[in-house]
């Protein structure tokens, strides 16, 4: 059987709502019946069916909306409105004329009477009834449309936080075996510095867990824990420089994207050169963007090909988040020079938090 297209009406639209449907049909028989104003008791006949029609549309509302409810096909659904219209004409036709008698206004009561002149009050209960079928699609459609935006919304939500999720396992992976080189390599001392860093880090990363975005200045806290952790590791062969725009502190980015990117730059970059290398970042504003470009030194192509190969998770992350988070509104680009030097530039919409954050920072 064919059912309707549309989703079932929920309780969002108000019973006030279906029956005001009635009122522009009301005026429109109004309007239908002025050139028989002149005749004899037309006046009063007309009144005395609008207001009979005023009357059929609650039980006529409630019956609609019971079919929907049901989910009732438009084959069963059709006729019986159409017969549900149907019978309140004829007892309409059968009131006024009894009326009509009791008064005198005719001589007698005629049957046939009851079937003439239907079309008056059935045309508007059946317009009525198309109007309310008309309230109840758009009513399903607008809940339709906004449980399907909740669900895109919480898929989207999940899947960011399955995102952010992944880059902890793996940060912890690394940084626990560098500490471990660390203790193979009797350097306790250091070690123990970095225990005390990465402890600091992951509390503030568990701080920011729930956090669609948070500020460049809070990301930038966070990322300087992770550099404490790896200069604790390579000491005078990481050079850091970090340049940030007059005003950029304040702006809104999805956490835990700088410290992948820093992680891969120096992992798979500076910590394969035996001199060590640079590491900078910088963040302007462009026109509406916020631009992030991470620059760091590495080894040749030839070396690179004959190194470990370096995982891709952390830039693939970023990549997956940023879509997720501003889809068609981001761009993420990396080159590698014949030298081994690495660049990623991200550019993601400039928006500022209202709240108050430290001032801007210079070259570190």
């Amino acid at each position: 059987m064919t059912r309707l297209s549309s989703p079932r009406l929920g309780n969002g639209l108000p019973l006030r709502v279906s029956l005001l449907a009635s009122l522009p049909i009301a005026l429109c028989m109004a309007v239908m019946a002025l050139p028989e104003l002149g005749r004899a008791y037309a006046g009063v006949y007309r009144a005395f069916y609008a207001a009979c029609f005023l009357c059929w549309v609650v039980p006529l509302s409630l019956l609609q909306r019971d079919l929907w409810r049901r989910d009732v096909s438009v084959r069963v659904s059709v006729p019986l409105l159409l017969l549900a219209t149907y019978v309140p004409s004829v007892i309409n036709n059968t009131a006024a004329q009894a009326a009509a008698v009791h008064w005198q206004l005719v001589s007698h009561f005629e049957v046939r009477r009851i079937f003439a002149g239907l079309d008056g009050c059935w045309l508007a209960l059946i317009a009525f009834c198309a109007a309310h079928a008309l309230l109840q699609h758009y009513d399903a459609l607008q809940l339709a449309r906004r449980r399907e935006a909740e669900a895109v919304a919480l898929a989207r939500e999940a899947e960011l936080r399955a995102l952010q999720y992944q880059l902890h396992p793996h940060f912890l992976f690394n940084t626990l075996n560098s500490i471990s080189s660390l203790v193979v390599g009797g350097r306790g001392e250091e070690a123990t510095h970095m225990i005390a860093r990465l402890g600091d880090l992951l509390r503030a990363t568990l701080e920011r867990s729930d956090q669609r975005e948070v500020t460049l200045a809070e990301e930038l806290s966070l990322t300087e824990h992770y550099l404490d952790i790896e200069k604790a590791r390579l000491g005078s062969r990481l050079h850091v420089t970090l340049r940030v725009g007059a005003g950029l502190l304040q702006a809104l980015l999805p956490p835990l994207l700088l410290q992948p990117l820093v992680e891969n730059a120096i992992r798979h970059g500076i910590t394969l050169r035996p001199e060590g290398g640079e590491l900078r970042l910088h963040m302007e504003r462009d026109e509406g963007a916020l631009v992030i470009e991470l620059h760091n030194d590495g080894m040749s192509k030839v070396m690179t090909a004959r190194a470990e190969p370096s995982t891709t998770i952390g830039l693939a992350n970023v990549k997956q988040r940023l879509q997720t988070l501003y889809p068609g509104r981001h761009q993420v680009t990396f080159a590698m020079d014949d030298d081994g030097a690495c660049t990623v530039r991200l550019a993601i919409p400039l928006r500022l938090a209202t709240r108050n954050v430290p001032s801007e920072a210079s070259d570190t």
